[in-house]
């Protein structure tokens, strides 16, 4: 027996997939358009050499049709590919669960992209079972330039910021200090309720701090998913008496279902530094499973080009700890759920392909491919670590 760590990098795309014009982002692609930001705008390469090793590169040129400019020249050491998402929609839930075995095969609700985004009778009860005098925003709108538009008039009113997005998602903003942090995931866990109804896949807590002029998001978001439909991956391990150790906001994502461990961590950073951890201690048989929400959430949606290619080159010179960590059976994964490429117009999720990359000691260079479904590496990990096949995907072992 032996354990898995499944990686995520939060919106890290490799190019626009099949269906990508449904969703109108035939032009996406996260990974080649910040190498081409580096290379051109930057005048420096992206520097991400132990990714490359595991077959970023290959599998990225493969995905998008075309090579990523200037990557180093590496020897390869991993299994590399790409995936094809088959759930409907880009949204965080969707991308999560079919990678854990659980594609959904429905329609998640959205609000209006137009003002006002959520039915009155929805705010009514809000309002109302929140016990707060209204509501400001009540559109779609980026989380850091909502909070600068109205973060003064929430101090005036203590009415909360409600916005969306092209996500199915709820969000709430308020002042950590003025409004009150519980006050906040008190009346959240009363929106996740009321939204039901609506088929919303998310209600986000949202908390910020500061001055006016100089509010500043803070690291307690807490997200409030619909449960799984069905039993996922995670579920099957602990009723196998396997442990699985959430971190970051993985244990959200399931809302709270298959998890045995949860680790709390804010950033890119710590979320490495709590994985590493995690790996000290977790037992034979274990899934480690860890979501490094910075790419998608202070790079991609905030379109920020060169924070995101920072990011994967301060997440990239980690590796060598992950890997010096592993013990000899283990076997790790790196992919995505979704896109989010910052070059692109708008704040939202892209619908792209994501690299697939397993490395495990002693392992050859091996091309998976173009895999039809994110379920592939659940059904992987499944196989792995010795549990009965999952109902979806093909193990890429």
């Amino acid at each position: 027996m032996t354990r898995a760590i499944l990686l995520v990098l939060d919106s890290f795309g490799v190019g626009a997939s099949d269906d990508a014009a449904r969703y109108g982002d035939v032009d996406a692609d996260t990974f080649g358009h910040i190498a081409e930001y580096c290379v051109e705008t930057r005048k420096a390469p992206l520097n991400i050499p132990h990714l490359c090793a595991l077959g970023l590169s290959e599998a990225a040129s493969a995905a998008r049709g075309k090579p990523v400019p200037e990557m180093p020249s590496v020897s390869l050491q991993g299994a590399y590919g790409y995936a094809q998402e088959n759930s409907l929609g880009k949204d965080t839930p969707s991308g999560h669960w079919e990678m854990a075995g659980l594609p959904v095969a429905f329609e998640w609700g959205m609000f209006a992209a137009d003002y006002p985004s959520f039915p009155e009778s929805l705010i009514e009860d809000f309002c109302r079972e929140a016990d707060v005098p209204g509501i400001l925003g009540n559109r779609h709108a980026s989380g850091t330039q909502i909070i600068e538009e109205l973060g003064e008039e929430h101090l005036k009113t203590g009415k909360p910021i409600c916005y969306t997005s092209g996500d199915s998602v709820f969000q709430i903003a308020v002042h950590e200090d003025h409004f009150g942090l519980e006050r906040l995931y008190e009346i959240c866990e009363i929106a996740r309720k009321l939204v039901d109804a609506y088929q919303i896949g998310r209600v986000i807590a949202r908390p910020f701090n500061g001055e006016v002029g100089d509010f500043k998001r803070t690291g307690h978001r807490r997200d409030y998913a619909t449960p799984p439909h069905e039993d996922t991956l995670l579920d099957h391990l602990v009723d196998a008496g396997r442990e699985v150790v959430s971190v970051g906001k993985i244990a959200d994502i399931f809302a709270h279902r298959g998890i045995t461990q949860k680790i709390k961590a804010h950033g890119n950073d710590a979320v490495f530094t709590e994985t590493l951890k995690a790996m000290e201690t977790a037992p034979e048989g274990s899934l480690i499973f860890s979501n490094f929400v910075d790419f998608d959430s202070k790079y991609g949606h905030r379109r920020n080009t060169l924070g995101y290619a920072e990011a994967l080159e301060a997440f990239d010179a980690r590796l060598p700890e992950l890997f010096d960590a592993l013990r000899d059976d283990d076997i790790v994964f790196f992919t995505a759920d979704h896109g989010c490429d910052p070059t692109q117009p708008g704040s939202d999720h892209t619908r792209e392909f994501v690299p697939v990359l397993l490395y495990q000691k002693g392992m050859s260079a091996k091309d998976l491919g173009k895999r039809d479904t994110f379920a592939d590496i659940g059904q992987s990990i499944a196989a792995h670590l010795g549990i009965a096949p999952l109902k979806h995907g093909t193990s890429c072992l």
